[in-house]
């Protein structure tokens, strides 16, 4: 039986929006491009503004970082905090400012630094190194300096093959220009450096 006013035409579904179409493949393709582009560009920002990729080369940081292996630094830490003792900073080589190396920072300015027979002695007390095997020590003395203002003493962690502050003094604030944080390869080593 018919009630006025009703409409008895095809059941259609409880939503009556037709479905949007699928995006086409130019679309899809175009909006994936864009999000790369953007992820690019982010990455770019961050490596040129923050971290830099870089390979050591030699083996005056071992046995904690080897020859070829890759770490990244960030080269805006400085700028917020300042450079500590233990600190692996990298720095422009005072000698050829072209070069690049890679120490441990042991003294900051006004600290008294001085090396008896491989150990060092920091305003007057024996500096713990668990970071420098015995086999890796240098019998070596130095004699006591006092860091300048705007310097660094700085050392290799395998004093046996390491030019560093003993040879060339200590690194003025303005060479050092990042702080190895992170090795990305080999694979065995990838983590945060100590």
């Amino acid at each position: 039986m018919e009630m006025p006013g009703q409409d008895n035409g095809p059941d259609l579904p409880a939503s009556t929006q037709p479905a949007t179409p699928p995006p086409n493949a130019l679309q899809a393709l175009s909006s994936w491009a864009r999000d790369l582009a953007f992820c690019i560009f982010v990455l770019f920002f961050i490596i040129i503004f923050f971290y830099q990729p870089v390979k050591v080369e030699g083996g005056s940081m071992e046995p904690g970082l080897e020859d070829q292996e890759r770490i990244f630094i960030n080269k805006l830490v400085y700028r917020l905090e300042s450079i500590e003792r233990g600190d692996i900073v990298v720095f422009r080589y005072p000698r050829d400012t072209r070069k690049s190396f890679i120490k441990r920072v042991i003294g900051l300015p006004g600290d008294s630094v001085r090396i008896n027979s491989g150990h060092v002695f920091l305003n007057g007390q024996l500096v713990p190194e668990p970071y420098v095997p015995a086999e890796y020590l240098d019998g070596r003395s130095f004699p006591e300096t006092v860091v300048p203002e705007n310097s660094y003493f700085v050392l290799g962690d395998h004093r046996s093959m390491s030019n560093d502050s003993r040879e060339f003094g200590p690194v003025l604030r303005g060479y050092i220009y990042g702080k190895a944080v992170f090795g990305y390869w080999p694979m065995e080593k990838v983590g945060v450096l100590h």
